[in-house]
């Protein structure tokens, strides 16, 4: 029986299950969690579809608890869903320490995104869990921190592969009669934004870039072209169909699947990939090398208030992540450490309450 665990029962958590279960091929559904809502999405996926689903009461900030789930549940795939606060958090607030914070990029709430899944990896090394982990929690940032420690998930989600759909969805209406071609995206998490909401930058040098066919022809215009959508948790569903066929692909058995998504054994960014065997390889177009891959995410990372990561795992904030908080709490765009995390959560909860 294929036993899939997921790590957080919030909306993304919830659609994850919901997808899973729809699909067919999972025997065995663990919705994990801390709060009461575990409950609730178990009793509401099990009741809509033809899967075995539990809910688990789980402290994913404590390693004894995640380690010892893992040990007991030995899933053939992990989805970490959870994090300290959503980033969806701070929609509809224009309090002046709110708008600073969202101007600075999400890199400055990483305080609110790395912890738990940074307690789960470390959980999984000490389980000696070896089935893949898939994480939705800022992945084009977490992920490469956590490489940065040698707890790299096997894959990040969303993102590039929300792109990827935003492609298929412009190609769809100009060429409804003509088969879907290989799409191949390269782009970080700080581009989704512009790509949601079909806001084409004026410097191409800052296009997400879209391969189209074996021989990866460009088409970088393609991202911008479907029709827009404002920024909001409406997002999660886009999130939602992104990400399954990658879950769907790490399964016992699956089929291989050429897609596009986030951090890719902790890259930064997201890239095209083929995943077989449960397992998760670059598939770049022709003339594309791994290291301008990785570099144009670098690079990208920028708009998210990414400076640079160190090899401890700090994260640097740029400058204008440091302007955006000057009169607020300029404190807050300091580098943020991987040991100081719940410090400097604790003081983003006072600057924003």
């Amino acid at each position: 029986m294929t036993t899939v665990l997921i790590i957080g029962a919030g909306d993304m958590g919830e659609r994850v299950a919901d997808g899973l279960a729809a699909g067919g091929r999972v025997g065995r559904l663990l919705v994990a969690g801390r709060s009461s809502a575990r409950d609730a999405v178990a009793a509401t996926v099990a009741s809509a579809r033809d899967c075995r689903v539990e809910a688990v009461p789980l402290d994913a900030s404590r390693l004894d608890e995640v380690a010892g789930l893992l040990t007991a549940t030995r899933p053939d795939l992990v989805v970490h869903c959870a994090s300290m606060r959503s980033p969806w958090a701070m929609s509809g607030r224009s309090d002046p320490a709110a708008r600073a914070v969202t101007a600075a990029g999400l890199a400055l709430r990483l305080p609110y995104q790395l912890p738990l899944v940074l307690n789960v990896m470390r959980a999984v090394r000490a389980a000696g869990h070896t089935g893949p982990v898939a994480n939705l929690s800022f992945p084009d940032v977490t992920g490469p921190v956590l490489a940065r420690l040698g707890l790299a998930p096997a894959v990040g989600l969303g993102n590039a592969a929300m792109m990827q759909l935003r492609v298929r969805a412009a190609l769809r209406a100009a060429h409804p009669d003509r088969p879907m071609p290989l799409i191949r995206v390269l782009g970080h998490h700080a581009q989704v934004f512009d790509v949601m909401q079909a806001r084409r930058p004026a410097d191409p040098q800052q296009h997400c870039r879209v391969h189209l066919g074996e021989d990866g022809q460009r088409d970088d215009s393609l991202a911008y072209q479907a029709p827009p959508l404002a920024p909001g948790p409406r997002y999660n569903v886009v999130t939602a169909a992104a990400v399954m066929p990658v879950l769907e692909a790490l399964l016992p058995g699956a089929g291989p699947l050429r897609h596009s998504t986030a951090a890719p054994a902790g890259l930064p960014g997201g890239y095209p990939v083929r995943i077989a065997d449960g397992s998760v390889a670059l598939d770049l177009p022709p003339g594309l090398s791994e290291a301008d891959a990785i570099a144009f995410n670098e690079r990208m990372a920028a708009g998210d208030g990414v400076d640079g990561i160190d090899d401890d795992g700090t994260v640097r904030l740029t400058a204008a992540a440091r302007r955006a908080v000057a009169e607020i709490a300029p404190d807050l765009a300091d580098p943020i450490a991987v040991d100081d995390l719940a410090a400097r959560a604790a003081r983003l909860d006072a600057v924003l309450a």
